[in-house]
């Protein structure tokens, strides 16, 4: 069962945890995703094997969590993951970001470049409201959006997804990849050719960005967003298990 943490505004945080060995891992999941789901639950299990610390929890508006997702914006997810940071964590850590979930773990990196030695990133959409979305939707869903607030995208995961004038517009203040990414740890990166909602060029992009000299991306051919097969989560494991073993090493 998970536990809550008090956002500080009456908001509930969803969070499941356990101790263990440092680096401790951070997992941060991709937008209307939760922490039920199948990479971050094969990672937790490969955690609990190895007794490592680890903590996987659900955003404002997402999964257990509390919250209206029309009330949702980039600085919110970004503060939950450094809430989450400073109150449950400690000593060095390696954050696990998938598709958005990099975007919060590269804002929480800038921000406690004490605390994170190291990230894995999955699917990376940094700056994605504005360079996926705003930029790739015609006039009438921007007239729409800027009109009514808000534009209903239909989504092969579910449910549409709302997109909100006030998402687009406050992302604008967390844009990354108009300028160097300034972390000089260790990052991997994991990416699909075959990704239909953030193209390989995006993860690209970001590579050039990133300050870090110690920085590998490794490129599935086959691969789509989810990168859930078994080979993918076997590529994600061994990704991460290699970033903690050169983390212990440097101290």
């Amino acid at each position: 069962m998970p536990q809550f943490l008090d956002r500080g505004d009456g908001v509930q945080l969803a969070y499941e945890r356990h101790s263990g060995k440092g680096p401790g891992i951070v997992w941060l999941g991709g937008l209307r995703s939760d922490m039920e789901g199948t990479k971050v639950l094969a990672l937790d299990q490969w955690a609990r094997a190895q007794a490592r610390a680890f903590v996987r929890f659900d955003y404002f508006a997402h999964g257990q969590s509390g919250g209206s997702w029309r009330d949702a914006r980039i600085g919110m997810w970004r503060e939950d993951a450094l809430q989450i940071i400073d109150t449950l964590t400690e000593g060095p850590l390696v954050l696990v970001g998938s598709s958005m979930g990099a975007w919060t773990a590269l804002l929480a990196a800038l921000a406690r470049p004490e605390r994170v030695a190291g990230m894995v990133l999955i699917a990376p959409a940094p700056d994605f409201t504005e360079k996926l979305m705003w930029a790739g939707f015609p006039d009438s869903v921007r007239n729409a959006i800027l009109t009514h607030g808000e534009w209903a995208q239909p989504s092969e995961y579910g449910e549409p997804l709302i997109i909100t004038r006030g998402l687009i517009e406050e992302a604008r203040q967390w844009l990354l990849l108009d300028g160097p990414v300034r972390f000089d740890g260790p990052v991997q990166i994991l990416q699909g050719m075959a990704d239909a909602d953030v193209p390989w060029q995006h993860a690209m992009a970001l590579a050039g960005c990133l300050t870090s000299s110690d920085m590998a991306v490794h490129i599935s051919k086959s691969g789509d967003h989810r990168l859930s097969t078994p080979a993918d989560i076997d590529r994600l494991v061994a990704s991460v298990e290699a970033l903690c073993r050169q983390i212990e090493k440097t101290g």
